[in-house]
């Protein structure tokens, strides 16, 4: 391949913050609320023109359990404030009524602490609330480059319909959900290692209803050497039974090839079209309504941090924990969150949330939904508000305004 020389330019400074949110899906929305609530000023980047991620431009609207499966509530704090606010017009499904209207602990063991929601509410609602809050969203909007010094980065160099400018910062949240800031910032990273197969959920109408197609596996990808998995229902009682979620080809993207995204949405398109058209043969009422317009990948390419968190380490106390999450497959794991995960020694003011913490690939499955996503945004954006050397921050005082802010940290105070 040829190579050509890009020619180095001034390029101006077009805004200043106080902390940077790279990536507008459930991890970005809450690390920008919470920097926000710390008083600090608050840039959000968004590449597309709306917010949510694979909640919302994904269709993936399941929000899952912020419970262990056995009764006992584990997130709080902005995990469960975002789980009210995504149903706060009504749920398409699965209502947690137990949760919500003081039901029994045998009723919130038949049902799990789970709800669906609207995309496009949520969507609308969470950008409301940030604007509230006086955090700045610019959407379509990529970060394409870091400038940094000394182990800090110093400005993020953006692209959009304005042209190429850098932004000053005094700290960066990478919520990309690929660790791009990371990668850009040369801090160390890790891809995935299975990479992930095709999906492409999308609502349709069928003889006056709506419904939610779960096409394609999104949620459990096998090993290479595997034959494909069903998703769970995330609706049903425990045992959790399998969804009618079919495979639909091989093809296998680790999601930070542009070349190998393009044909893996161009090959999801073409197997929802024929998945339509099958149905619209029997049943001419069947019609899409709206489909997924961003990739659905799962696990990608995330930071190597200071601490790598395994799903070995099941109930096991982390002196810096800065939440827990349950597992969503299963009852009865729950996992301590070590703010070491989120930070790595290289770049000072860097912190990851997201799919972009620290962690195996087995434990990845599991802190990457949902749930795992908004306590780690919410833990990022309250760190960014105390300080901006993150291997160095008192966490004894980021814990105690975690625990202000309604968060549980440990095990023990389940």
């Amino acid at each position: 391949m040829k190579e050509v020389m890009e020619k180095e330019r001034k390029l101006p400074v077009s805004a200043a913050c106080d902390v940077l949110v790279a990536g507008g899906g459930i991890a970005g929305i809450a690390a920008a609320m919470a920097a926000a609530r710390g008083g600090k000023k608050v840039m959000l980047l968004e590449r597309e023109y709306a917010l949510g991620g694979m909640a919302t431009l994904g269709l993936v609207t399941i929000y899952l359990p912020l419970c262990d499966g056995e009764g006992n509530q584990v997130i709080y704090g902005i995990g469960e404030e975002l789980l009210k606010l995504s149903i706060e017009h009504g749920a398409e499904a699965n209502y947690p009524s137990a949760w919500l209207e003081g039901g029994s602990r045998e009723e919130r063991i038949q049902k799990r602490y789970v709800t669906q929601f609207n995309p496009h509410l949520f969507a609308m609602r969470v950008e409301q609330v940030l604007s509230g809050l006086g955090v700045e969203i610019l959407f379509g909007t990529l970060a394409a480059q870091t400038v940094v010094e000394d182990g800090r980065i110093t400005h993020v160099i953006v692209e959009n319909k304005s042209g190429r400018s850098a932004i000053a910062v005094e700290s960066v949240i990478d919520c990309t959900g690929d660790a791009d800031i990371c990668h850009l910032a040369g801090a160390p990273t890790v891809l995935h290692g299975s990479g992930n197969a095709l999906a492409g959920w999308y609502y349709y109408q069928s003889k006056g209803s709506v419904h939610l197609k779960m096409f394609g596996l999104a949620d459990v990808v096998p090993d290479k050497d595997e034959a494909p998995k069903a998703a769970p229902q995330t609706g049903e009682a425990d045992p959790y039974k399998a969804a009618k979620v079919e495979s639909i080809g091989n093809f296998r993207f680790s999601g930070v090839d542009g070349a190998a995204l393009s044909k893996s949405v161009v090959d999801v398109h073409a197997k929802m079209y024929e998945d339509i058209m099958s149905h619209h043969k029997d049943d001419e009422s069947y019609l899409p309504v709206t489909m997924s317009t961003i990739p659905l990948v799962r696990m990608s390419r995330r930071i190597a941090g200071a601490y790598t968190l395994d799903d070995s380490e099941e109930r096991v106390y982390f002196p810096d924990s800065i939440g827990m999450t349950g597992d969503w497959r299963k009852r009865g794991p729950v996992y301590e969150l070590p703010f070491r995960t989120l930070y790595c020694r290289e770049i000072k003011n860097l912190l990851a949330a997201g799919r972009d913490i620290s962690t195996t690939d087995r434990m990845w499955d599991i802190t990457r939904v949902i749930p795992g996503c908004a306590v780690t945004g919410e833990a990022a954006g309250t760190a960014a508000a105390l300080g901006s050397d993150f291997a160095a921050l008192d966490v004894a005082a980021l814990q105690c305004k975690l625990r202000d802010n309604g968060v549980r940290l440990h095990v023990d105070e389940i």
